[in-house]
């Protein structure tokens, strides 16, 4: 026994050795400030060193500062104990500047020991500490008994200069060493899911963050010295509930890291390379599961990191396990070799978003417990877990401006209730002349919503009491309508005439004085993503006109409201024809319409403009129909327009709906029209099988819509998995066709899936393969639409003959609208050989 614990010694140290060399090497960070606080000399700590900074007076503002020290036995005993020897205390509001070279994910890590100097005794203070956007600590007070603490925050910081200010709520303030790093874009992805309710939360790349825990299962505790990006990992014995149902495993081998998984960034690879596994009961029958708990704050909202690594196993697909978040299920049956490629060894990280109050307690316990699936051993492995808190955003963040000179002290704010009444008072003289300036608005007509140079203004005509934007080059664009029209239209927003809810607010039917049936969106006002997606979506479709893109008829910006008025889709959404409703099943041959009609719209948005532009939420409940199940593509609030002629993507925050979203885009951020052609993918497969993309109560191997029926197509079985109600209807040729589609839609990197007009194409072949019967000599000289590029061309150039013709038609068939060439007409007249 003491013999294979000193092996695992050996291993241990041997991977931490092998690491320190490696880690260095693998990331860089643009801006790494250090600063060893109240010091006159620099600082070495494992390897990194941190310079004094009263040599560093630029960076500070120092109306009433001391520097102090403690002796060096009373910090002997700590980590990093050289950090602690010495304090900056503050007297009064100051604060530290940093120029950002690269805007992005920072670590912000500070450093606190309250001993106590001449007659300053550090544990007496009490301050806030925040940046220009966020609160990081509010009334913070060290404890009683003089103990070190450590505080690593990490946030967004899109500023050329982040003001770190401190700012006492008694007589002082104090910090001992600080850290400003940069760390990957990536390390912290924008949608994670939720489990109270069950769904996805979008925006966490934008959300500052506390680190609660890190934590390495089975592992030893590792240092910043052996972590590239110098975190501390504590070991997971002492958050365990009962260590007698766990063992502790190491692995000997490499890493094996894999496209779509985790990076050495995310986690070391010691921490990969350790786990706690559930251990064998002795108990016949009985079923345990591994559970550790953590001290939290219920009324905070935490985003929950899983790290996972399957060193257990010998062969692929015989791990299966269920991960919990306190009584929640945050996995079923997880096979983590299925999950990254049929690999083991891969490291793989989940993460999860408990929200404010959902935690009954001030506990969080994390579980792992056996799969219920049958013929499967009782086993499950955890290698990591992060634990971090949502941190306040900047409602109540004090800034104090650092000194312009960098030897003097410059202008110093009294005090934070003279900044604050400054603020007050400056408020209150806005919105005084805000409300002159609305009530002068009101007694004349309305003023123009001026975006992109649209400020031409002519009065409507329609009993709506609207108002029409319009531009010289584009015609009529849309109406302004008052608050009072739509009030009117939705019968005061009745409750009960809600036909859809989404990110952006909840949409009402309406109907005008003149009967016109309308669909009313209202966003909230006090979302700055929500104004951000009702400007996208007027100069998006103020400017767009298909018949196959939900028209925008008018919007209303008064009285602090955003809403959308939009023509009216009598038949709701694709994805309320396909599943969760009473609706009768679609038939294969509509189902294949509505696709069509959606790629249509789609390769409109893609090419119809001299940049493309990219939808970026493709998906059944964005595509709506009308009376005749004409398909329309709807919500253009995260729209993007495409990148440059001489770029190849757009680099952007991850946004989208969870299940949908092109894993290229997500690994990388970096979106292209691909992006939504892979959204499309998923769309296609949804309507051939008609169930949710994601479905959590499914067996882990269904979960996934896109991964499972990738699956089957590349078994050649796709037709097992098809919706029951028409898979005696669809022509196996024309599912095998439709299956090659999806599987090109869904391919993993963007290079390899075809442009939104090749799937238009192939998808009008399908319908002609399911319309009618062909000789197998014209079915297999169609197999490749590749072939059809002149063809293509050809079309192209009728379709703008016709426009040109139809330039002085009406509204609804101006230049832009390419629809009413007939696709299938058209591909009938390439693949029939009476139509050559």
């Amino acid at each position: 026994m003491a013999l294979r614990n000193l092996e695992l010694v050996l291993i241990i140290f041997e991977t931490l050795s092998l690491y320190f060399c490696f880690c260095n090497a693998l990331f860089t960070p643009t801006d790494n400030y250090l600063i060893d606080c109240g010091s006159s000399s620099n600082a070495t700590v494992g390897g990194r060193t941190f310079l004094a900074d009263d040599s560093l007076s630029s960076t500070l503002t120092t109306p009433q500062t001391i520097l102090a020290s403690a002796s060096a036995n009373s910090v002997a005993s700590f980590d990093d104990a050289i950090l602690y020897r010495t304090a900056r205390i503050f007297t009064g509001p100051s604060s530290y500047s940093f120029p950002i070279q690269k805007h992005g994910r920072h670590f912000i890590r500070l450093y606190f020991f309250p001993f106590t100097y001449q007659s300053y005794s550090l544990s007496a203070a009490k301050f806030t500490v925040s940046t220009q956007d966020a609160v990081l600590l509010s009334d913070f007070q060290p404890p009683s008994n003089p103990a070190p603490v450590f505080k690593e925050f990490s946030a967004n910081i899109t500023r050329d200069n982040l003001i770190l200010s401190f700012v006492p709520s008694g007589n002082l303030a104090f910090i001992n060493a600080l850290e400003v790093v940069s760390v990957p874009d990536n390390l912290i992805l924008n949608v994670a899911q939720t489990i109270s309710p069950v769904g996805q939360y979008l925006g966490l790349s934008n959300q500052a963050l506390e680190t609660a825990y890190r934590v390495n299962m089975g592992g030893p505790k590792v240092t910043p010295d052996n972590d590239t990006l110098s975190r501390t990992w504590v070991n997971d014995r002492s958050f365990l509930l009962d260590q007698n149902l766990t063992k502790s495993v190491v692995y000997s081998g490499k890493i094996n890291y894999v496209s779509g998984g985790a990076t050495p960034e995310t986690a070391p690879p010691v921490v990969y390379q350790t786990a706690t596994e559930l251990a064998a009961s002795n108990t016949t029958g009985a079923v345990f599961n591994m559970t550790w708990q953590f001290d939290v704050e219920g009324s905070s909202s935490y985003l929950v990191r899983y790290h996972f690594c399957d060193i257990v196993s010998t062969a692929l697909n015989v791990l299966y396990f269920n991960v919990y978040l306190d009584s929640w299920s945050a996995a079923n049956n997880l096979d983590l070799s299925t999950l990254l490629n049929n690999n083991l060894a891969a490291p793989y990280f989940m993460d999860v978003v408990l929200t404010a109050g959902s935690a009954a307690t001030n506990k969080l316990l994390i579980g792992i417990g056996p799969s219920t699936l049958p013929n499967v051993l009782p086993d499950g492995i955890l290698n990591g877990l992060e634990i971090m808190k949502f941190v306040n955003s900047s409602g109540s963040a004090a800034v104090v401006e650092p000194a312009a000179s960098s030897k003097n002290l410059g202008v110093i704010l009294g005090s934070v209730f003279g900044a604050l009444a400054v603020v007050i008072l400056a408020a209150v003289i806005f919105m005084m002349l805000r409300r002159r300036k609305l009530e002068k608005q009101q007694s004349k007509s309305w003023m123009p919503f001026s975006i992109n140079g649209l400020t031409s203004l002519s009065t409507g005509s329609r009993t709506s009491n609207g108002t029409t934007l319009t531009s010289g080059q584009n015609g009529e664009l849309g109406y302004r309508f008052s608050f009072v029209v739509l009030q009117e239209a939705t019968n005061n927003f009745d409750e009960n005439w809600v036909i859809g809810v989404g990110g952006f607010g909840k949409v009402y039917k309406g109907v005008l004085r003149d009967d016109t049936k309308v669909a009313v969106k209202r966003g909230n006002p006090k979302s700055q993503q929500g104004l951000n997606e009702f400007r996208t979506e007027i100069e998006l479709l103020s400017r767009l006109r298909h018949r196959h893109l939900v028209s925008l008829i008018g919007f209303c910006d008064e009285r602090n409201e955003m809403i959308l008025v939009y023509e009216y889709m009598e038949k709701g959404t694709l994805k309320s024809h396909l599943y969760g409703s009473d609706l009768p099943p679609l038939t294969w041959k509509q189902r294949l319409e509505i696709c069509i009609g959606s790629a249509r719209g789609l390769h409109y948005l893609h090419t119809g403009s001299a940049k493309a532009i990219i939808h970026r939420d493709v998906k059944s409940a964005n595509i709506l129909l009308d009376e005749n199940l004409m398909a329309k593509v709807a919500d253009f609030g995260l729209s993007k327009t495409g990148p440059e002629l001489d770029q190849t993507h757009v680099s952007t925050a991850v946004k989208g709906s969870f299940g949908y979203l092109d894993p290229e885009y997500f690994r990388r951020q970096q979106l292209t029209e691909k992006s939504d052609v892979y959204s499309f993918g998923v769309v296609l497969l949804e309507v051939l099988c008609a169930r949710p993309v994601i479905d959590p109560t499914l067996p882990r191997e269904m979960v996934n819509l896109a991964e499972w029926g990738v699956k089957w197509q590349k078994r050649g079985e796709l037709h097992q998995i098809v919706d029951r109600r028409i898979e005696d209807t669809i022509k196996p040729d024309s599912l095998r066709k439709f299956g090659e589609t999806v599987e090109k839609c869904l391919a993993d990197y963007g290079v390899e899936r075809p442009s939104m007009g090749d799937v238009l194409w192939n998808l009008e072949y399908v319908l002609q393969l399911q319309e009618a019967e062909f000789e197998d000599s014209e079915v297999n000289s169609m197999n490749r639409i590749v072939e059809l590029s002149s063809q293509v061309q050809n079309v192209e150039a009728m379709q703008d003959s016709v426009i040109t013709v139809r330039q002085e038609g009406p509204p609804n068939e101006n230049v832009n609208d390419l629809s009413d060439v007939s696709m299938s007409r058209v591909f009938s007249q390439l693949i029939k050989a009476e139509g050559r």
